[in-house]
């Protein structure tokens, strides 16, 4: 097998997340998200094929066009919403998505309990932390996480964690390991942080859920 082969690529990812979860002595489960965000259902299927289970998708509407029909073929697939949420798509975002990993403002809360109650679904909600203090990334602020996971609990959501994205180009593992103090501090479980190039450093110090693109996809053209 080369590492042209999804399955190769898919199981070389698997084991790296076993060395991590074995070198910090942990026993947990780690869920890995596959991030299918502009690849087309053929690079997707052989992944599928793999026993891969888990997808992550950027945008509502590019998930809204490629997801259904290959859920109807594999129902057991379960897709996470890891970019940024306008208001106006929550509706449509509580309708496809099993997870959503972008919840970084009041107002959100607020369409997406509405959504919820009108669909009568709950998908597991990660606030998503602005953990480097970046002006041109999403999440909340660290000092503004306090109010919102109390508006978010007030509304009832279905809270599973904290989501991070460190700043690029520096070490990550400092902010994953602030990001797991604020999860601990504030009582949840739930750590979506990590992707292709720091995923292992992701699972030594907490991650509970991956995101990884590239290395299971190969590099975008």
């Amino acid at each position: 097998m080369t590492t042209d082969d999804p399955a190769a690529r898919l199981a070389g990812v698997l084991d790296q997340i076993a060395r991590a979860k074995k070198l910090a002595g942990r026993s947990d489960a780690v869920e890995l998200i596959a991030v299918s965000k502009t690849h087309p259902a053929e690079a997707i299927e052989p992944l599928i094929a793999a026993g891969q289970r888990v997808f992550g998708e950027n945008r509502v509407q590019e998930a809204q066009a490629k997801w259904p029909a290959l859920r109807e073929a594999h129902p057991d697939i379960r897709l996470a919403l890891i970019g940024q949420l306008q208001s106006n798509k929550a509706s449509e975002a509580v309708a496809l998505f099993d997870q959503i990993h972008s919840l970084d403002r009041p107002s959100l809360v607020t369409v997406l309990a509405k959504a919820m109650d009108a669909a009568g679904k709950r998908p597991a909600c990660f606030i998503q932390v602005n953990i480097g203090d970046e002006p041109q990334k999403g999440g909340c602020a660290v000092a503004d996480l306090p109010a919102l996971l109390t508006e978010a609990r007030a509304a009832d959501l279905p809270l599973a964690g904290l989501m991070a994205l460190p700043p690029a180009d520096v070490e990550p593992a400092p902010y994953f390991a602030l990001l797991a103090k604020l999860a601990r501090d504030h009582g949840l479980a739930g750590l979506s942080m990590g992707m292709s190039g720091d995923f292992a450093t992701a699972v030594t110090l907490g991650a509970t859920h991956v995101r990884v693109g590239s290395a299971l996809f190969g590099a975008r053209a």
